[in-house]
């Protein structure tokens, strides 16, 4: 079964980084496309990137566009999101998700996705 595991959230203060991973396992093709989410509280979930493997392309919602490049590690089956320049209205929990095997795009809707990880907490605050 696909499967994602999240790591990298905790607290840190407004102007600071963090870089959350999304282990992938599963995909026998050795492809897919991922997306990455947030919920602040009180909020519906956001989509804010994405990547396809097959070629490392991204795409960013405006919000964190410039801010949160991705990164891949093939060997380890990795996505990395890097969070630069924090700040408070980034507070939310983070989830990473792929779509079906055999289906490579770009796409920050929900819905478009199959798999979730588990989340993980980023509080930016002074």
């Amino acid at each position: 079964q696909v499967q994602l595991v999240e790591s990298g959230g905790g607290l840190v203060e407004p102007g600071g980084s963090l870089i959350l991973s999304c282990a992938v396992s599963g995909f026998t093709s050795g492809y897919y496309s991922l997306g990455w989410f947030r919920q602040a509280p009180g909020k519906a979930r956001v989509g804010i990137a994405s990547i396809k493997s097959s070629d490392n392309s991204t795409d960013y919602a405006d919000s964190v566009k410039g801010r949160f490049p991705m990164s891949k590690d093939s060997a380890r089956n990795t996505v990395y999101l890097q969070m630069n320049s924090l700040k408070p209205e980034d507070t939310a929990i983070y989830y990473c998700a792929t779509a079906a095997q055999f289906r490579w795009f770009h796409s920050l809707s929900s819905s478009a996705y199959d798999h979730w990880g588990q989340g993980t907490q980023v509080t930016v605050s002074s």
